[in-house]
């Protein structure tokens, strides 16, 4: 697993372990993205927002694999949260990657 350092705006955590197993249960992203949905920009205030995930921790899928996508203004704004996602991945032991998400093609 590679520390995170601050040189990406995210960070991957990936489901698939340092040894190469995936990691179970096969909806482990979209649990740990929807206890992260109250940790957003401004709050989790508003109509739905418990509803939806965190635009600093969204699932996605990554060369097959389940992932968390988490963004560093995380960081900043809930280091508690951060800590707490940051140790999920190293406590099971899962691979951690820095990058930038790219938008999809065509989308503004």
């Amino acid at each position: 697993m590679t520390a995170a350092t601050p040189s990406s705006d995210q960070v991957f955590i990936r489901g698939v372990t340092r040894d190469g197993r995936t990691f179970r249960p096969s909806d482990w992203a979209e649990r740990l993205a929807g206890v992260m949905a109250q940790f957003r920009p401004g709050g989790a205030a508003g109509p739905g927002s418990h509803i939806r995930y965190s635009p600093w921790c969204v699932p996605t899928t990554l060369d097959g694999a389940k992932c968390v996508v988490v963004n560093r203004a995380l960081r900043n704004h809930e280091p508690m949260a951060w800590d707490f996602v940051m140790n999920f991945a190293r406590d099971n032991e899962l691979q951690v990657i820095e990058a930038c998400l790219l938008p999809e093609p065509g989308a503004r």
